[in-house]
C-alpha cells in the first residue's frame, strides 16, 4: 500500500516531494527540494531528481557569485563613485552604464552563430565568466596604478571588455538553464540566486556606509579584486552542471518554441522561423538572421516591444539619485544607503517574484511595469508639490520600491523567454533580444538623457509614461510559463 502513495500523484508539491519518503535521496536532492518547488514529472524528463538538483544547485551558486561581483562592479553606483575618486572626467563618468549595459547586448546577435557551434553552452558560460574576472583585475590594477584621465580610459576600455564577456554569459546561461532545469522551476532558481547577491549588497552597502570618508582607491581596488574571484570560483561551480546538448538531431522538438502558436501548430514545423533556426551557420549573416527573426516571428517581436516598454524600473533610479544627492548630505543621500536599498530589494524580491514567474511570467511583467510608473508618478508628484520634509524619503523610498519591482520584471522577462523557445532557437530569441534591446537602450537614454537636461522631472514623466504603454502591451503577450 504504501507503494501506491508517491504514485498516486506524481506532479508537484509544495517546498518539497511530499507524497513519499525522501529519507533514501541524495542530500542535494533534499536540499534542492526546499528551495524550489518538488516536480518528479518535469524532472524525470531531464534525466530524474538526482541530475536535477545537481545542475539546479549548481546554477544557483554560480549565478549567485556572478550577481555578488555585479554588486561591486556597478556601474551605477561603485564604479561612479572609484572615477570620482581618480580625478577622471565627468564625461567619462556618463560612459559607464551606456557602455556597460549596451556592450553586453549590442554583440549577441554576432556571437549567436559560434555560440550555436558550441554544443555543450555550459564551456561558452566558462569562457565569459573568466573574460568577467580578467577583466575585473583590470579594473583594480587601474585603479591602484593609474589616475585621472588615464586610469578613466582604463576602467572604461576594462569594462567594454567586461560586458562583451558577458554577453557570452548571457547567451549561454538560458540554455544551460533550460537544459539542466524543467519549466515551473526556472524562475525559482533564477530568484534565489538574485536574493542571495541582495545579501551581499546589503553588507556591502553597511560597510561602505560605516567608512564614510575613510572609503578611497584603496579600498575600492580590493573590493575589485574580491569581485574577480568571484567569477573565477564561479567557472569551478559551473563546470560540474550536467547538460545535455540539444539541438536539431538530439532535441526530440528540433528546437522549437516550447508551445503551440495560434493555429496550433509548434513553432519550428513547417515555418520560415522555424527552418531558420537549423541553418544558422557560419557562412549566414547574422544582420539578415536577425532582421529576418524580428520580422517573421509575431510573437518573438511582440516580447520584444514589451521588453523595450519596461525600461523605466532600470532608467529611472539613476535620476532619483541625483534628486537626492542635490537635497543635502545626510546618510540618506550616500552611496551605501542606495547600495542597501539595492540589496534589500534583491533579497526581499528575488524567491518571491521567482515563485510568481514561474506561475505567470507574462503577469509578472505588467504588474511591475505599472506599479514602478506609479511609483516614479507619485515621487514626480512629492518633488513638484515642493514638500522639503517628505522629497529626501520619498526619493529613497522610491528608489527601494522600483529596485524592488524590478528585480520582479528582470526575473519575469528572463523566465519568459527560457520558457518561450527551446534548443537554438531559444539562444536566437535570447541573443537577437538583447542585440535590439541594446540599440533601443542607447535611444531611450539619450532620449531620457535629452529631457534631463531640462530636469529630472521631464526625463522620469517620460519614463512613466513608458512604462504604463508597456504594462498594456505586456498584457497581450501569450502566456508561456508553468506547466501544461
Amino acid at each position: 500500500m504504501s507503494e501506491g502513495r508517491p504514485q498516486a500523484r506524481p506532479g508537484r508539491t509544495e517546498g518539497g516531494p511530499r507524497g513519499g519518503d525522501s529519507r533514501g535521496e541524495p542530500a542535494s536532492v533534499r536540499w534542492y527540494h526546499r528551495l524550489v518547488t518538488a516536480d518528479t514529472e518535469a524532472e524525470e524528463q531531464l534525466g530524474g531528481a538526482r541530475r536535477v538538483a545537481s545542475g539546479g544547485l549548481r546554477l544557483m551558486a554560480a549565478n549567485a557569485l556572478q550577481s555578488a561581483g555585479d554588486q561591486v562592479v556597478n556601474a551605477k553606483t561603485v564604479l561612479p563613485w572609484l572615477l570620482t575618486l581618480l580625478g577622471a572626467p565627468a564625461a567619462l563618468v556618463g560612459l559607464l552604464v551606456p557602455v556597460r549595459e549596451s556592450g553586453s547586448m549590442l554583440p549577441q546577435a554576432a556571437l549567436t552563430p559560434w555560440v550555436l557551434r558550441a554544443p555543450r553552452r555550459t564551456r561558452v558560460w566558462m569562457v565569459g565568466a573568466t573574460g568577467q574576472g580578467l577583466a575585473t583585475l583590470g579594473m583594480a590594477a587601474a585603479a591602484t596604478f593609474a589616475e585621472g584621465l588615464l586610469a578613466g580610459v582604463l576602467v572604461v576600455t576594462a569594462l567594454a571588455v567586461f560586458a562583451l564577456a558577458r554577453a557570452l554569459c548571457s547567451m549561454a546561461s538560458k540554455d544551460v538553464q533550460g537544459r539542466a532545469v524543467p519549466k515551473g522551476q526556472r524562475g525559482q532558481v533564477t530568484g534565489i540566486a538574485t536574493a542571495v547577491s541582495g545579501i551581499v549588497a546589503v553588507v556591502l552597502g553597511v560597510a561602505l556606509q560605516r567608512l564614510g570618508q575613510d572609503l578611497d582607491v584603496a579600498v575600492l581596488a580590493a573590493l575589485l579584486v574580491g569581485a574577480a574571484l568571484t567569477w573565477f570560483i564561479g567557472v569551478a561551480v559551473y563546470a560540474g552542471i550536467p547538460e545535455s546538448p540539444e539541438g536539431p538531431s538530439s532535441d526530440p522538438r528540433g528546437g522549437r518554441r516550447a508551445g503551440p502558436d495560434a493555429g496550433g501548430q509548434r513553432r519550428g514545423e513547417g515555418s520560415e522561423a522555424g527552418r531558420e533556426d537549423r541553418g544558422t551557420g557560419a557562412g549566414s549573416s547574422w544582420v539578415r538572421d536577425t532582421l529576418t527573426l524580428l520580422g517573421t516571428d509575431r510573437e518573438f517581436r511582440h516580447f520584444v516591444v514589451a521588453r523595450a516598454l519596461l525600461l523605466v524600473s532600470a532608467l529611472a533610479p539613476p535620476f532619483l539619485v541625483t534628486l537626492a544627492a542635490d537635497r543635502g548630505s545626510s546618510w540618506l543621500a550616500g552611496l551605501g544607503a542606495f547600495v542597501i536599498a539595492q540589496g534589500v530589494a534583491s533579497v526581499v524580491g528575488g524567491r518571491v517574484f521567482g515563485r510568481l514567474a514561474d506561475r505567470s511570467s507574462r503577469l509578472v511583467m505588467v504588474v511591475g511595469a505599472a506599479a514602478a510608473s506609479l511609483v516614479v508618478l507619485l515621487v514626480v508628484w512629492v518633488v513638484v508639490a515642493g514638500a522639503d520634509v517628505l522629497v529626501l524619503p520619498a526619493l529613497v523610498g522610491g528608489y527601494l520600491v522600483i529596485s524592488l519591482v524590478h528585480v520582479g520584471v528582470r526575473v519575469a522577462r528572463k523566465t519568459y523567454v527560457v520558457d518561450m523557445a527551446e534548443g537554438d532557437l531559444r539562444t536566437r530569441y535570447v541573443a537577437t533580444a538583447n542585440t535590439a534591446m541594446g540599440v533601443i537602450l542607447l535611444v531611450t537614454g539619450a532620449v531620457s538623457a535629452g529631457l534631463a537636461t531640462l530636469g529630472e522631472v521631464p526625463a522620469l514623466v517620460f519614463l512613466a509614461v513608458l512604462g504604463l504603454v508597456g504594462a498594456a502591451v505586456s498584457w497581450r503577450l501569450p502566456e508561456v510559463s508553468g506547466r501544461g
